[in-house]
């Protein structure tokens, strides 16, 4: 579609208009191609003609519906009227001073505190995407932050303006921001010192022009670093061209820098009395610009806060003084007096007070320093020559040196800040803030201007370039065709000023020069670029001047001055003087190698941009300009380095009004700023940009129903935009977005207001249709009536006459009379039925009634029967059932001594199995020492056969073969007495000895008789050895023989276990016939019952016949004569009531008699049922001692076992150990059998002693202690005989017993396991039957009789030692899981059961008890709280239970107050010895920090959702409607979705709530957590409606009311109405009601301000102005509505605050409520793990 086409009838458009810059006008007349005229109509009502030039029309005006939106690329017709048009609506309307333009933030000032930077604003913008939240200095913040942390990158944040644009508080907010969200968890308030630095910085460089009242006067670039944690660790600071100029000099209503104002105002203090200042009037450097004061600052207080910084960072006091030395210095140097004396010299008086005093500050030599102020000394090849100066001269060389001392100051300082803020560790990443000064153009331009504007130029370069790159990288990420944009390239201005040969190069060569003039340096540059470089020119009417076309104007700037600016000399005999000073600070700044005052400069790498000057050397000092070049081109590596974020502040108005909007002088600087560069760019290419969301849910209505029944969104926008517009260069389909190029949305829109429009129109049309129709149907309706009433009338009178009437009353006579006759009649027949029927009733009620008289004195009488037999049934019942719990109980007492048993068999097996593996190996061993032994005896076989060969040889042979052999056997004996090795070693000897016997035997002829003697002797005392062996060896076979003697009594006695076993089991098969014949003994005692009924029924029927027989029987005249005139008086006339009594009575004595003999057989069945009972308990004592004799036998049988595995040599010993053994066997089989007879004794007593049934069992158990000691001791002693039998030897006979032993223990061994099997599912049949005698116990408990209890009284104490303290707070704190407790469970268990053990050591009065147990409970809820401080379960539970511990320990306290509401039993139940009112205390702040955690938890858990549930989620589908975000926004696809809907906010306090019920926190801590989480809910949607305008439309007010409904529903299906929840949600329900409440009248104002009455001014003023149609139709708040809202507003008193508090805390209250529960009834699960307490 051609642009043309648009400039239609209705559009507007934008015309220049000298007072506004812009004119917006409406087109009257519909433009034609061609035509030289716009006929257009202002908004005053003139009709203009407007020329036009067809190839360049005047811009359209943007719908409405885009007028103040927050991005300006959002707009559809982006141009420069546009541009302002919007900021000006959203500055002056909506009082809104950010707005996006890209990737820039236009920041306004407004010169009025706003009520958007607190602590509140930077968490609702921390964490959220840059396009979600209105504009924010803190959302350009927080986006780089973000950045940073996600692509580890450096950040720039460069904040540029000019003067008074707000420039210093937009980089203060910055810093601030990244200081609050990146706390270090360290205790170095890196983040304070870092936010300290800016009073410092501002005190020295900030200064009150005709601008601003805090003005920066120099640039500064702030590095603020980071860790890897994303963490503050310090800060740089570099400083660029700060304006020493004003130290010496201000312009009217100017003051100079803060600082000095500071220190007059401190003047009288004592510390700087020694200063000797005065007031600000009194010195000429700071009285110069008339104004020493700013209206609303305290320049005291300030001086304080300086101060304050100045510690803060570690700046001790001596180092303030000496820089306030300093700058007192610089005031009395400006205040000495200069005289003239005559025209070429001059004089200083050497009694000038402030020469002495400046003199006296800095240490210096006054007579010099008067001299040399007023003379120079010029040094030639030749000579020196002095030279006076004039007073000029004289005046400009003080200044000159008061600026030079100023400057060093300002860097001293900056290098001490950064020193301050060094950090020690690396630096990760950083974040850079740039506050430095926008482009200037005054009526008199100097150097300063020229840096600050060469400064813009290089600054607007990297801009241009990174605005380029981003766009580039837009089309690139959407897949969109790249086409190169012209853009404004300001290179050759650049060029012109630093090339070589370029102005700061002909400045600086002029400088150099000593007699080089700024009109020479002029005239250079007039002839090198006057008509050879376009962006230089010579002003037409000045030749002192020149003109430099920078990118945002032109500029014309003076010369004169700026070679002294470049140069800034000091004469050099003024700094020797310095450089001689006494005051180290003072001479350090002059010295040609000063020294730094630190080692920062080592440390960190980036100085301050103004290091300290060395001493001048024409040839190799640094000029200003070269100086700034360098620094700037510093900064420019930094910024080109990191990703830059812009902030471009600016400045409203020249005259500082609050929200006052200057056209000319913003749209002045929007073209300096480079925010019209940027529009332009995106205006070249496709500058508005929707998602495929937006497009369909904003122009749904466009598309056709074949369109929208597509599936694919994508597809669908696709097909509209191609219908809709025809030339498809006009657009392009992105990957996520559709590009549109400059008038496309406007098209859009035009044709989607055309659709609404003819859909208005067709549906009034229709209604007025059906109006007339209906109101046509309503006359013609009433004309008929009136017709039909007319008509009637006027026949009636025609139709009356005489005859007519006679007949008519004749009529009516008749009928009177027969109406009459017939309903008599009829009143008459009725009558009659009526008493018929009454007659009937009364006599079948009367009948009925006495019926029921006769069956309720028949019932009467059964009911007495009846009662009676259910007594005694019951008191059957209660018996039957005790019987059986104390069986049960019996039983499993049992069960468990069975297991003890049966794990001790186990360890015993083990062990058995062990001792048998020892054993096999001391065979082994043995086996081969035999196999030796065979091997020897072999071989002294074969040498006996040599030696009788030998002997018939030779008989010496013989002798000494014998000798040798006998040797041999001797060496033989020697090795089996000792271990296997000697016998090895003895065998090599043997063998050697026999080589060596035939090699020597002829060699030993000759000693042949000395040998024969030799081996005589030795075989006489061989022989009595081997006699001595065989005597050892009988012995031994007959202890063999005994030995099997024995082991066949042990089989013997183990076969009589074998059929005690048998027996056993027998036994245990018959536990369940004797269950069966107690079902049969119950059977037949309910068939007992039954009969006892039937007799029952049976006497009553002849106890009334007998009665019915002695009435009959008795004479009534024979008993009246038997009694007294007295007796008769009390009797009735008929006697009735004597012989009543008397039948009685004998039917009493009947009954008396039957009962008797009924009691009798009852007394029987008893006694019969009490001895099958006595009988089962028998046979369960029996079967008791059957296992206890099972396992002593087992005992036995390990004892006899380890006893054969010993050796022969201690075979006595261990008969008499046996012996001792089976004599403790013996005594305990004793101990045994008195157990068993005590047991029988107990179940005779059964019935009739419970307690000394429990005290029986009591000694019972202690007697299986001291019974399990013994086996223990029996156990030591088994251990240390198998420790004897380890290291001796076995013979055959011994294997063998020992193998059949193991194969005798393997055989018992499963038939133990066998009957663990059967055991085990005894134990279960036992345990059905304890389930059955609960479900019993129970169902007896209902009834309506109290059963009396047989348990034992408890006095609600738990018995602990004080070494299991640790135990339980481990178990039942530390380790306990609240899943696992709370099903089924009385609430705050664990409270009770601590408090329980509290009253024991209470009970003890034991004080160091309770302390210990008090204290280890507290430290153990401490320490579960803090390793579960993110569980919500876990915090809930501990919550509840110590709310339960605080109340137990009030509630039996002994205070009358808690005690209200106790039972009589309760107050029993009082600590006796302590008071713990202090440990209440404890418990109570204890209390109060986990509840705090836990409403932390719930919040942080619900936080997330609050936002997208309560204000992005459509509750009401289909009523939003969507409008373009430009350029920052989330970036969507087609099936984007919130995350959390409302149905997510719900379900979670669901699980709140459930998750504090089941956990049985108290009702009204309940409540309060409900209140706090629905006031956070309720902050937060309404502080993020107050920072998006997006949301702030009618129909988004439906949307929140609605969820707020939910939310009320919610409360209402809880039963918490009176939790006061919903009270915290009305300042949303408000604003809710205030965006769909019309906002037109003065009612309507009147109304807002009577409903909204807990919303404060500023918030009501906020969302009036924020109010953003979604549509055309809609109507946006008009300023002149919010005024008069406000001006009715005034008179309230309430807190000028916008945002809500979302950290407050509503306080808590724990309320006291007593608990029901009574402690002696409060039993410990076993799944608390805390068996070794015992309930007292």
């Amino acid at each position: 579609m051609a642009l043309a086409e648009l400039y239609t009838q209705y559009n507007r458009v934008w015309i220049p208009d000298d007072e506004e810059v812009w004119q917006s006008a409406e087109i009257t007349k519909n433009y034609k191609a061609g035509d030289r005229f716009l006929h257009v109509q202002l908004e005053d009502g003139t009709e203009l003609n407007y020329p036009v030039d067809p190839a360049a029309l005047p811009p359209l005006r943007n719908p409405d519906i885009l007028v103040g939106e927050n991005d300006l690329t959002a707009l559809s017709y982006l141009h420069e009227p546009a541009v302002l048009h919007n900021l000006k609506v959203r500055f002056v309307e909506s009082k809104l001073i950010y707005t996006y333009s890209g990737i820039i933030l236009v920041a306004i000032n407004p010169y009025k505190p706003l009520p958007i930077y607190g602590d509140a604003i930077i968490h609702a913008y921390s964490g959220q995407n840059m396009g979600d939240m209105d504009p924010h200095i803190f959302a350009v913040a927080e986006e780089a932050y973000k950045q940073m942390a996600r692509n580890n990158k450096n950040q720039s944040i460069i904040v540029s303006g000019e003067s008074g644009a707000g420039k210093t508080v937009s980089a203060r907010y910055t810093m601030r921001y990244f200081a609050t969200v990146s706390k270090s968890s360290s205790n170095a308030h890196v983040e304070d010192k870092v936010l300290a630095s800016n009073p410092i910085t501002e005190a020295v460089g900030n200064a009150k022009t005709t601008r601003n009242d805090n003005s920066s006067r120099f640039g500064k670039y702030t590095e603020i670093s980071f860790d890897a944690c994303y963490q503050i660790i310090g800060a740089n600071m570099r400083t660029y061209l700060l304006e020493k100029s004003r130290v010496v000099f201000q312009s009217e209503n100017e003051r100079n820098y803060h600082i000095f104002y500071q220190l007059c105002a401190s003047a009288m203090q004592p510390e700087f009395k020694h200063l000797k200042l005065g007031s600000a009037e009194e010195f000429n450097y700071t009285r110069m610009g008339g104004s020493t004061v700013i209206e609303g600052v305290d320049d005291r207080a300030n001086m304080m806060e300086t101060q304050k910084t100045f510690d803060l960072l570690g700046l001790k006091v001596d180092f303030q003084m000496d820089a306030f030395k300093m700058l007192a210095a610089i005031l009395h140097l400006g205040n000495v007096e200069i005289t003239a004396v005559g025209d070429d010299r001059s004089s200083i008086s050497l009694e000038d007070k402030h020469l002495d005093i400046f003199c006296e500050l800095l240490d210096l030599n006054c007579s010099k320093m008067a001299q040399w102020l007023c003379h120079r000394k010029i040094i030639t090849t030749s000579e020196t020559v002095i030279k006076p100066m004039t007073r000029a001269q004289a005046v400009n060389a003080r200044d000159a040196l008061a600026k030079k001392i100023y400057s060093h100051l300002f860097d001293f300082i900056v290098e001490r800040i950064n020193q301050a803020l060094q950090y020690p560790g690396k630096q990760h990443t950083f974040i850079g803030v740039l506050d430095i000064y926008g482009f200037e153009t005054f009526d008199v331009n100097s150097f300063e201007q020229f840096c600050i504007n060469y400064a813009n130029e290089k600054l607007q370069q990297q801009f241009n370039l990174h605005v380029f790159k981003l766009e580039q990288e837009e089309y690139m990420k959407e897949d969109i065709p790249w086409t190169l944009i012209d853009f404004y390239d300001n290179q050759p201005v650049i060029d012109l000023i630093e090339a070589k040969m370029g102005i700061l190069e002909l400045l600086d060569e002029e400088c150099l020069l000593p007699h080089g003039t700024d009109e020479n340096w002029l005239l250079k540059l007039y002839n090198n670029f006057v008509n050879k470089n376009t962006l230089f020119e010579k002003p037409r009417m000045s030749n002192t001047s020149f003109i430099v076309q920078h990118f945002a104007d032109k500029v014309e700037y003076k010369c004169e001055g700026f070679l002294e600016k470049n140069r800034d000399t000091v004469h050099e005999v003024l700094i020797e003087i310095l450089k001689e000073s006494k005051f180290h600070l003072c001479a350090n700044f002059f010295q040609d190698n000063p020294v730094s005052v630190s080692p920062f400069s080592s440390t960190v790498s980036i100085k301050s941009a103004r290091p300290v000057l060395k001493a001048p050397n024409k040839q190799l000092r640094m000029t200003v300009g070269n100086k700034f070049r360098s620094s700037l081109s510093l900064l420019m590596v930094t910024l080109n380095a990191t990703t830059p974020h812009y902030v471009r502040c600016i400045k409203p108005n020249d005259d500082k009004l609050p929200f006052e909007f200057d056209s000319k002088r913003v749209a002045q600087q929007l073209r300096a700023c480079g925010v019209l560069e940027t529009i332009r760019i995106s205006a070249q290419s496709y500058p508005s940009r929707w998602t495929y969301i937006e497009f369909f849910s904003r122009y749904s209505i466009l598309m056709t129903q074949q369109e929208l029944s597509i599936n694919d969104k994508k597809q669908i926008c696709t097909t509209v935009l191609q219908r809709l517009i025809q030339d498809h260069n006009q657009y392009q389909f992105g990957r996520t977005k559709i590009f549109f190029r400059a008038g496309q949305v406007a098209y859009l829109e035009k044709l989607r207001s055309d659709k609404l429009r003819h859909a208005c129109i067709t549906i009034q049309k229709s209604v007025r249709g059906w109006l007339q129709r209906k109101k046509f149907l309503r006359v013609r309706q009433a004309a008929t009536t009136i017709q039909q009433y007319f008509r009637g009338q006027r026949t009636i009178r025609q139709a009356v006459t005489a005859r007519t009437l006679k007949e008519t009353w004749a009529a009516i006579i008749i009928q009177k009379y027969c109406r009459g006759y017939l309903v008599r009649r009829l009143f008459q027949l009725i009558h009659v039925a009526a008493i018929t029927i009454q007659a009937y009733t009364r006599g079948f009620l009367a009948r009925k009634k006495y019926q029921k008289m006769l069956e309720e004195h028949k019932a009467v009488i059964l009911q007495k029967y009846a009662r009676a037999w259910l007594a005694r049934r019951r008191f059957q019942n209660i018996r039957r059932f005790v019987l059986n719990i104390q069986l049960s109980y019996r039983v499993q007492q049992l069960q468990k001594k069975i297991e003890e048993q049966n794990r001790e068999n186990h360890g015993l097996l083990e062990r058995l199995t062990s001792l048998a593996s020892t054993h096999m190996n001391d065979v082994d061993t043995i086996q081969k020492l035999e196999l030796d032994l065979e091997k020897l005896t072999v071989q002294k076989r074969t040498s006996e056969e040599k030696g009788k060969k030998y002997k018939e040889d030779t008989e010496e042979k013989i002798l000494k073969l014998e000798n040798r052999n006998k040797e041999l056997q001797e060496q033989k004996g020697m090795l089996e007495i000792k271990l296997q090795e000697k016998t090895e070693e003895m065998k090599e000897k043997m063998d050697d000895l026999t080589q060596q016997l035939f090699r020597d035997v002829q060699k030993e002829e000759n000693q042949r008789i000395i040998l024969e003697k030799n081996f005589q002797n030795q075989k006489q005392g061989y022989e009595k050895e081997i006699e001595l062996l065989k005597g050892e060896i009988k012995v031994l076979k007959e202890e063999k023989t005994e030995l099997q003697h024995q082991i066949q009594q042990e089989i013997v006695i183990q076969d009589g276990l074998k059929m005690e076993v048998g027996q056993l089991t027998k036994q245990a098969q018959k536990i369940p016939e004797l269950q069966k014949e107690i079902e049969l003994l119950q059977n037949q005692k309910l068939d007992v019952e039954k009969q006892a009924q039937s007799q029952k029924r049976e006497l009553r029927e002849k106890m009334s016949e007998v009665t019915t027989q002695l009435l009959e029987s008795y004479d009534l005249e024979d008993v009246r004569s038997r009694l007294s005139t007295e007796d008769l008086e009390h009797l009735n006339e008929d006697g009735e009531l004597w012989f009543a009594y008397e039948g009685l009575k004998k039917a009493t004595r009947v009954m008396e008699s039957h009962f008797q003999s009924q009691k009798e057989i009852y007394e029987k069945e008893i006694e019969g049922l009490n001895f099958k009972v006595e009988h089962l308990s028998q046979d369960i004592n029996h079967l008791q001692k059957l296992f206890r004799e099972e396992n002593d036998i087992n005992d036995g049988i390990r004892l006899e076992v380890s006893r054969l595995t010993s050796e022969n040599l201690v075979i006595p010993d261990l008969k008499q150990q046996i012996s001792e053994l089976e004599n403790q066997k013996l005594d305990l089989e004793n101990r045994l059998q008195e157990q068993t007879v005590k047991l029988k004794d107990m179940s005779n007593r059964l019935h009739y002693e419970p307690e000394g049934d429990r005290t029986q069992l009591r000694i019972n158990e202690a007697q299986n202690e001291t019974d399990i000691k013994a086996k223990e001791r029996l156990k030591v002693t088994t251990q240390e005989i198998v420790g004897l039998s380890n290291g001796l030897m076995q013979d055959e006979i011994q294997d063998e017993v020992q193998s059949k032993i193991r194969q005798e223990m393997t055989r018992l061994t499963v038939e133990n396991m066998d009957l663990e099997e059967k055991l085990d599912m005894k134990d279960r049949i036992i345990k059905k039957l304890e389930d059955q005698i609960k479900t019993l116990t129970k169902a007896i408990e209902k009834t309506e009789t109290p059963v009396p209890s047989l348990s034992k009284e408890y006095v609600g104490m738990m018995e602990y030692k004080k070494e299991d303290e640790e135990r339980i707070i481990q178990n039942l704190i530390l380790d306990l899981k609240p899943r696992g407790v709370v099903v089924n469970m009385i609430p705050g268990l664990p409270a009770h059961i601590l408090f329980m053990c509290v009253r024991y050591a209470d009970y003890l009065n034991d004080a160091d008890m309770l302390k210990s147990f008090m204290n280890v409970t507290i430290d153990g809820i401490k320490q579960v709280v803090k390793q579960h401080s993110e569980d919500f379960e876990m915090l809930s539970f501990w919550l509840s239970n110590t709310y339960y511990f605080l109340n137990c320990l009030k509630q039996y306290s002994g205070e009358e107050e808690f005690m209200k509401c106790n039972t009589p039993h309760q107050n029993k139940n009082c600590l006796k010895h302590f008071d713990l009112s202090e440990y209440r205390q404890v418990l109570s702040d204890l209390a109060i920090r986990i509840y705090h955690q836990f409403i932390t938890v719930m919040e942080n858990n619900i936080q997330p959702m609050i936002v997208p549930g309560m204000l992005e989620y459509e509750s009401l589908q289909g009523i939003s409607g969507l409008k373009p975000t430009g350029f920052r926004k989330r970036s969507s696809s087609i099936d984007d979705t919130d995350t959390y809907t409302m149905t997510s906010i719900l379900q979670q306090l669901s699980y709140f709530y459930s998750t504090m019920c089941q956990n049985g926190l108290d009702s009204e801590l309940l409540k309060q957590a409900v209140k706090q989480l629905f006031f956070l809910i309720g902050a937060i949607t309404l502080n993020s409606l107050f920072l998006r305008k997006d949301m702030c439309s009618c129909r988004k007010g439906m949307q929140i009311r609605c969820n707020i409904s939910y939310l009320e529903e919610w409360l209402k299906d809880k039963n918490l109405q009176s939790s006061n929840a919903k009270e915290t949600l009305e300042p949303l329900s408000q604003a809710a009601w205030l965006l769909q409440v019309k906002k037109i009248t003065d009612d309507d104002a009147k109304e807002i301000c009577e409903h909204c009455t807990s919303l404060s001014t500023v918030q009501i003023v906020k969302i009036l102005n924020s109010y953003t149609p979604i549509d055309d139709f809609e109507k946006r708040v008009t300023p002149a509505f919010v005024r008069k809202v406000q001006g009715m507003l005034n008179n309230r008193e309430d807190v000028p605050q916008l945002m809500l508090d979302t950290k407050y805390l509503f306080q808590v209250t724990f309320p006291f409520t007593p608990s029901p529960h009574a402690l002696e009834m409060i039993q410990v699960p076993s799944s608390f793990k805390l068996g070794f307490l015992t309930r007292v």
